[in-house]
C-alpha cells in the first residue's frame, strides 16, 4: 500500500517540479533549473507560500527569481532553455489578470522558436465563491472563461487545475510537451487560486525522482533510401542547417557531412554557428539578411537539403530564392520536414547526419570550388564593412566581434539582426543567440539574462536598439539584483531605423519610427527627444560607460569585461554603409496612392512578385 503526504497543490506542485530531468545521450540535467515569477493575490498565498516554505534560494531544489516583468521573465525562460539545447527550462508564474495577459507574448515567442517554457498563471475561484474576483475578464457567455484562455492558442499544451486530483495527469502531460522535440513549446498550467491553497493527499510517487528520456528518433530506412536518390541525383546541392541543429548537437556531424560530400552550408539566424565561419564549407546566412554567397549559391541549386529549419519568409525570402532546387527536408518535426513538397526524413539531425553520411556521392568539385570562392569574397566584404573609422553599427559589431571572442551575443529586433546575421563570425555553436521566430523587441536584455543563467560561465553581450531599450529594460535591476553580469551595449540611432528604412521602401514615408517632438506644423519632426538612456541604465544599477569612436568602445568593452558588475556601454551610432538585402521580402504595397514614392514602391514589388514559386 502506497502512503501519502498532505500538501497543498501549490506544495505539490513545487516539490513534483524540483525532482523533474531531462537524459539524452547518458546525461541527466535538470528540467526545471528555477521558478521566475512576480506575485500578486492570484498566486502569493498558494505558488508564493509554496516556494517560500520549500526555501527558494539559489542553493534549493527550485530557485526563485524575481523578476519585473512578466513577459521578460518568459523571454529570460526562453533564454534559458536555448542556451540549454531545449534540455532544461524555467517555470514562470504570475497573478492572475494582467500578470497572466503579459505572459502571452512571451509564450507565443517559445512556441515559434520550439523552446521549452513552463507558464503557471494564477486563475479564477474554481469555486466560483467570490466572482467576479479582482482582476476577473468576465465572459457572459460561459463563467469558465478566463484571460487565462488566451495561452491556450500560443501554447503546445494547455490545462487547468480545477480539482486537486488533476494535478498528476496535468504535470506529466507537461512534462512530456516540455520534453518532446518535436511537440515542445510553451506549455501553460492555469491554478485557480482557491486550488492553489486546497490541501490534499499525495501518493508519494509523485514526487519520486522522475527523468524524462529525450529521445534521438533515426531514420526510417525507406525514407533514408529516397532520401539517398535525391543526394545521388544532385550536382548542385545546398544546405540549409536551422536551430535543430544546434540542439540536436549535430555540429561536428553536419562539418564531417558536408566536408567529406563537399556540400556549402547556409545557416538560418537560429541555426548560425552551426558550423564555424571559417569552416572550408561554410558560406554564411541565408535569405532576405543573407550574404551573397548564400543567396546566389541558393539561386543555382539543384537541391536544397533543409536540416533543422523551419523555413520562414526570411530564410526562403518570401518563396523567391530557391529558384531551380528540389527539397530533402531533415526535421524531428514532421510539420516541418513536410513544407515546399520536400523529400522528407523526419528523424533527429545527428542520426540523420550520420546515416547519410554514408551515401557514396559527392557535389559538383566546380560547385565546391564555387562556394568556397563566394565565401572568401563575402570574408573581404565583412572586413570592409568592420574596418570603418565612424561607429556605424557594422563598426560597431566589427568590434564587439573582436572583443566577444568565445562569448554569446543576445538580440532579437530592428535592423541588428540582419546585420548580425550577414557579418558575425561566430567560432562555436553557442556564440550566437539572435531571437527571430518571433523578432520580439524587448526580448534581449530579458534573453540574455537566461542565457546567463544557464551558462555563468560564458560572457554574455547583449546588444540592444534604443527602441527595444525602451520597450522592456527593467531586467537589468534583476541581472543586478540576483549578481548576474551581463555586458549590454545600448546602441541609439534615435528610433527605429529597421521599420523607417522598410517604411521607405514602401512608400509610407518613414512615418512614426524617429524619437522626436512634434514641430510647428504637428507631425513628429522637431527636435530630438530629451531622453538619457545612459543615466537611465545607471538608475536600474548597472555602471555604465560611453564609446564616441572604435577606439574608445574597444576599451569600454575590455572594461566592461574584466568587470564583475553588469556593465551598459553606450553607444551613439552615426549613418553609414551597410550590407543591403541580397534578396527579397515580401511586405505588400499599397496598390493604389496619391504618394509618389509608393507608386514607385509598387512598381517594383509588382516585378518582385513575379519571382515567387509556389515550391510544389
Amino acid at each position: 500500500m502506497s502512503t501519502t503526504t498532505r500538501l497543498t497543490v501549490a506544495q505539490a506542485l513545487v516539490r513534483f517540479l524540483a525532482q523533474q530531468w531531462t537524459e539524452r545521450d547518458g546525461v541527466e540535467h535538470r528540467l526545471i533549473a528555477g521558478c521566475a515569477g512576480i506575485f500578486g493575490h492570484g498566486n502569493v498565498a498558494g505558488i508564493g507560500q509554496a516556494l517560500a516554505e520549500q526555501g527558494a534560494g539559489t542553493h534549493d531544489p527550485l530557485p526563485y527569481y524575481l523578476a519585473r516583468n512578466e513577459q521578460a521573465m518568459v523571454h529570460t525562460a526562453v533564454g534559458y532553455a536555448r542556451q540549454s539545447d531545449r534540455l532544461s527550462t524555467l517555470a514562470c508564474t504570475s497573478s492572475i489578470g494582467p500578470g497572466a495577459t503579459n505572459m502571452v507574448t512571451g509564450a507565443a515567442l517559445a512556441t515559434i522558436n520550439r523552446l521549452p517554457v513552463l507558464l503557471l498563471p494564477g486563475d479564477l475561484f474554481a469555486t466560483r465563491v467570490a466572482s467576479p474576483v479582482l482582476q476577473e475578464l468576465e465572459d457572459p457567455r460561459s463563467y469558465d472563461v478566463s484571460v487565462n484562455d488566451c495561452l491556450r492558442p500560443v501554447s503546445r499544451f494547455w490545462d487547468r487545475v480545477n480539482r486537486p486530483e488533476q494535478l498528476p495527469a496535468a504535470l506529466l502531460g507537461a512534462m512530456r510537451v516540455l520534453t518532446d522535440p518535436a511537440e515542445t513549446g510553451a506549455v501553460t498550467l492555469a491554478l485557480p487560486q482557491d486550488v492553489q491553497a486546497e490541501a490534499y493527499d499525495w501518493p508519494d510517487e509523485l514526487f519520486a525522482r522522475r527523468v524524462w528520456h529525450v529521445a534521438r528518433p533515426v531514420p526510417e530506412p525507406a525514407a533514408l533510401a529516397r532520401a539517398a536518390e535525391l543526394l545521388r541525383g544532385s550536382r548542385r546541392p545546398l544546405i540549409v542547417a536551422g536551430g535543430g541543429v544546434k540542439y540536436s548537437g549535430a555540429c561536428a556531424e553536419l562539418a564531417r557531412f558536408a566536408e567529406r560530400h563537399g556540400v556549402p552550408v547556409a545557416e538560418t539566424q537560429a541555426g548560425k554557428g552551426a558550423v564555424p565561419y571559417d569552416h572550408p564549407c561554410a558560406v554564411g546566412a541565408i535569405g532576405h539578411t543573407g550574404t551573397r554567397a548564400a543567396d546566389t549559391l541558393a539561386r543555382e541549386a539543384d537541391l536544397v537539403i533543409g536540416i533543422g529549419t523551419r523555413y520562414s519568409d526570411f530564410t526562403t525570402a518570401s518563396r523567391t530564392l530557391f529558384r531551380q532546387a528540389r527539397f530533402l527536408n531533415v526535421n524531428v518535426t514532421a510539420f516541418d520536414a513536410a513544407k515546399h513538397a520536400a523529400e522528407t526524413l523526419v528523424a533527429d539531425a545527428r542520426e540523420a547526419l550520420k546515416a547519410l553520411d554514408d551515401v557514396d556521392w559527392r557535389a559538383d568539385p566546380g560547385w565546391t570550388s564555387r562556394a568556397a570562392e563566394l565565401a572568401a569574397a563575402w570574408q573581404a566584404e565583412t572586413d570592409r564593412f568592420y574596418g570603418g573609422t565612424e561607429l556605424t553599427q557594422p563598426v560597431v559589431l566589427g568590434v564587439l566581434n573582436e572583443v566577444a571572442a568565445g562569448g554569446v551575443v543576445v538580440n532579437a529586433a530592428g535592423s541588428m539582426p540582419g546585420d548580425l546575421h550577414r557579418l558575425w563570425r561566430a567560432s562555436d555553436p553557442g556564440q550566437y543567440h539572435v531571437e527571430y521566430g518571433y523578432s520580439c523587441m524587448g526580448y534581449e536584455i530579458a534573453g540574455g539574462l537566461g542565457v546567463k543563467l544557464a551558462a555563468p560561465e560564458r560572457e554574455v553581450f547583449v546588444l540592444v536598439g534604443d527602441g527595444s531599450y525602451l520597450m522592456m529594460a527593467q531586467e537589468i535591476a534583476t541581472a543586478v539584483q540576483e549578481g548576474v553580469k551581463l555586458v549590454i551595449v545600448l546602441v541609439d540611432n534615435q528610433g527605429f531605423a529597421s521599420i523607417g528604412a522598410l517604411s521607405e521602401s514602401v512608400g509610407a514615408l518613414r512615418l512614426g519610427t524617429a524619437y522626436r517632438t512634434r514641430g510647428p506644423d504637428g507631425r513628429l519632426d522637431g527636435e530630438r527627444l530629451p531622453v538619457d538612456l545612459a543615466a537611465n541604465a545607471a538608475s536600474l544599477g548597472a555602471d555604465v560607460l560611453t564609446a564616441a569612436d572604435p577606439q574608445t568602445l574597444r576599451a569600454a568593452l575590455a572594461k566592461a569585461v574584466a568587470s564583475p558588475r553588469t556593465t551598459v556601454v553606450y553607444v551613439e551610432t552615426v549613418p553609414g554603409p551597410a550590407p543591403g538585402a541580397e534578396a527579397w521580402w515580401d511586405v505588400p504595397v499599397a496598390e493604389v496612392s496619391g504618394l509618389a514614392e509608393a507608386r514607385a514602391a509598387r512598381e517594383h514589388y509588382d516585378e518582385a512578385k513575379r519571382d515567387q514559386r509556389p515550391y510544389l
